[in-house]
């Protein structure tokens, strides 16, 4: 335990590997997939749930007030990484094939994760109300964005997505975070007092949704389709594409004239694709596709930033810079 403590690797993406082992050798099917699915719905939306609970609307209010910051995150998240993806796709489409081309336009389309841009923003002494604000928002708006961006890019079932897939988004994702928000007054300082609980549905819920999606990959024989080469190119894919992004958020930051507070910001909110939000979509969206095969690019792609991000965030904060007094909102 104490070796595992020392090593430089998120815990967390140690339990990601052990569940798609596990996946890999004791699949759900059957019955077993049912119930698993169900668990794993239930869990997504017990944990926009609590996000609606933890977040102060007047939070949201605040943050939007700083226009110009969380205009650069929206473009970077919903234009910049698009565009990304529709270039790499086109140039890789022929050595990924379809289904991780796919998948790979997919994470494109994804809003920012919440926790980890708030996480690596306080690390790296940046304005972290703002982090929350800009984050939260760019889930907000991915639950109708990304679906749009999916049915105008990706085309699936021939015809995009139909209102019924925008309909389990809203029950799913939407719904639970507005009764969040309803019963924040009732419970918001007791999910406030115990973080614990939300980072265990939230890491739970991610992992039962990959269990149940890399187990519908073993049992349809999907991983027989994968080969080295292809994992090789889509993990240089997912890297050239974060590289990118993080440049030119710097860089848009600093020509806006932003503070170093503010410029952290926007790096590490504009560069982030959620898992959390991405895998519960891929199954809304994407059903009827291998979603345990388009979500392997996202995969990859959130241990690539976690990494990366994590380097940054360090370097950020060993600025000559004194740091500026700021509360860090409890997660």
């Amino acid at each position: 335990m104490n070796l595992l403590r020392r090593l430089p690797i998120d815990r967390f993406l140690l339990l990601l590997i052990a569940t798609v082992l596990l996946a890999a050798l004791l699949p759900a099917s059957g019955r077993a997939a049912g119930a698993v699915d169900v668990l794993a719905s239930c869990a997504v939306a017990l944990l926009f749930f609590l996000y609606g609970a933890k977040l102060a609307p007047r939070a949201v209010m605040d943050g939007l007030l700083h226009w110009r910051l969380q205009a650069l995150v929206i473009a970077s998240t919903f234009i910049v990484f698009p565009l990304l993806g529709l270039a790499a796709t086109a140039l890789l489409g022929r050595w990924l094939g379809p289904g991780l081309s796919m998948g790979l336009l997919f994470l494109c389309l994804l809003p920012s994760t919440v926790q980890s841009s708030i996480a690596f923003t306080s690390v790296a002494r940046g304005n972290v109300p703002a982090a929350l604000c800009s984050a939260s928002v760019s889930n907000l708006l991915g639950m109708v964005l990304t679906p749009a961006l999916v049915a105008l890019f990706l085309r699936v079932g021939g015809g995009g997505f139909s209102t019924d897939a925008l309909k389990d988004i809203g029950l799913h994702l939407l719904l639970p975070f507005l009764l969040g928000q309803a019963a924040r007054p009732l419970i918001g300082g007791f999910i406030g007092r115990h973080k614990l609980l939300t980072s265990v549905v939230d890491r739970g819920s991610i992992l039962l949704v990959v269990y149940a999606a890399f187990s519908e990959g073993m049992v349809t024989g999907i991983w027989h389709q994968v080969d080295l080469r292809s994992l090789a190119i889509l993990a240089l894919a997912d890297v050239v594409i974060l590289g990118i992004v993080l440049a030119l958020t710097a860089f848009a930051a600093r020509r806006a004239g932003f503070s170093k507070e503010d410029e952290i910001v926007v790096v590490f909110c504009g560069s982030k694709k959620s898992l959390a939000s991405g895998v519960p979509m891929a199954n809304i969206l994407l059903a009827g596709h291998p979603v345990g095969l388009l979500v392997l690019p996202l995969m990859l792609f959130h241990q690539i930033q976690l990494f990366a991000c994590a380097a940054l965030a360090q370097r950020y904060a060993r600025r000559d810079e004194s740091p500026l007094p700021a509360a860090v909102p409890a997660e």
